[in-house]
């Protein structure tokens, strides 16, 4: 069976949820750039980010949406309907509490220990936030999510636990693994 290979696609969820981790192994995968939502929000600089205005926000967010192939991650809902609209696979992560839970104090720690990289500084009122979004995700968030992704029929995929995300992972690489046998 061939399998088209989407060329846009959307990935949401919580704080947690793997959104960036998908982006990058999508990307060297599917040999697409990625876009953290956060750095179209945010201006990188030293000591602190600068929130970009909502004009220069959305102006960032429709050039990106208007080139031929991207993958969009992040966790911002009420301005991006012009990725939603132009992707051709919406996903959304929506992995248990728990496990959301277990990635924040894990990033949290790696972060401190310089193991891993982040666009803040992981302070403990950084901490202290993610479990807040998190528990605001819990409660509306996610279903905020559902209801706006009912707009977008026949795009949208629900990724619930990792056995789901690797089933998904080998769907795709099966048909890319097929095209680089007949193009090499």
């Amino acid at each position: 069976m061939n399998m088209k290979i989407p060329n846009r696609i959307h990935i949401i969820g919580s704080v947690g949820s793997s959104k960036t981790t998908l982006a990058r192994t999508l990307s060297a995968q599917l040999h697409i750039p990625y876009y953290e939502l956060d750095n179209v929000v945010w201006e990188r600089a030293e000591p602190n980010d600068i929130r970009r205005s909502e004009a220069d926000r959305d102006a960032m967010l429709l050039s990106i949406v208007n080139k031929k192939c991207w993958i969009i991650e992040g966790a911002h809902l009420k301005w991006v309907s012009p990725s939603f609209c132009r992707a051709d696979l919406i996903v959304f992560l929506n992995p248990s509490y728990s496990t959301i839970t277990y990635r924040i104090i894990t990033r949290f720690i790696k972060q401190r220990l310089r193991l891993e990289q982040a666009h803040y500084t992981p302070t403990w009122d950084m901490f202290k936030k993610m479990f807040a979004w998190s528990a605001a995700y819990q409660r509306e968030g996610r279903y905020q999510i559902q209801d706006t992704l009912e707009d977008y029929p026949g795009k949208v995929v629900v990724v619930n636990d990792l056995k789901q995300l690797k089933q998904r992972l080998e769907h795709w690489r099966s048909p890319i693994e097929q095209q680089e046998r007949t193009s090499g």
